[in-house]
């Protein structure tokens, strides 16, 4: 007894034949859904015009960052300008450093020139180089002399300034000087005040023994 003929098919083969699986077609280059799907937050080549770039990326891969070479410039624009400004800072500060040396150095010099004449018998120079000419019209010069003849002072002695002040106010330099002259077996209190407003002229003097 034969068994009924299966009914034809187009498209199969014959009996005793298997069929192969079909490969599933890949759609053309650039279209939609082809290749790997792109990482995230990684750009889609086609989608963006040349020179753009994808929102929330940075340049360099890093989102929303700057270049190396913008982050090191702006540090050394910062720190020229605090460079600048405490080069300013140290520049004013010796100014004034040096300002102040020499007034101090010009008032020992005075003081120290006054007291070497009177010292070595000469206050009538004394007198006329270094006193104010109002300290001259309340001091005369014989009673100056007389005074300092009355300390009997002579080679022994050698002054020391302990106390030496600079100023100036409404533009009158001014020096306070004040010390004590040691002299063999006594000594002798010093205290001279100058002013002026170019060169300093002694405005104020005391010469005495010591307590």
């Amino acid at each position: 007894m034969s068994s009924p003929q299966e009914p034809y098919q187009p498209g199969h083969p014959g009996s005793g034949q298997q069929q192969l699986p079909q490969q599933p077609q890949q759609p053309p280059a650039g279209y939609p859904g082809s290749g790997p799907a792109p990482a995230y937050g990684q750009p889609q080549p086609g989608n963006y015009p040349a020179g753009a770039q994808p929102a929330g990326a940075g340049p360099f891969g890093l989102p929303g960052g700057e270049p190396p070479a913008r982050k090191r410039r702006k540090l050394w624009i910062v720190l020229t300008a605090i460079g600048a400004v405490l080069l300013l800072v140290v520049a004013a500060v010796v100014i004034l450093v040096n300002v102040a040396g020499s007034a101090t150095s010009h008032a020992r010099d005075l003081a120290d020139g006054f007291t070497k004449a009177v010292i070595a018998g000469d206050s009538s120079t004394a007198y006329d180089t270094y006193l104010d000419p109002a300290l001259q019209e309340q001091l005369s010069k014989e009673a100056f002399i007389s005074g300092v003849e009355s300390l009997k002072m002579d080679s022994t002695c050698q002054p020391d300034y302990n106390n030496l002040k600079v100023g100036t106010e409404n533009g009158v330099k001014s020096a306070d000087v004040a010390g004590v002259i040691t002299c063999e077996g006594k000594k002798v209190d010093l205290a001279y005040r100058f002013e002026g407003t170019d060169e300093l002229k002694m405005t104020n003097i005391k010469l005495r023994p010591a307590a």
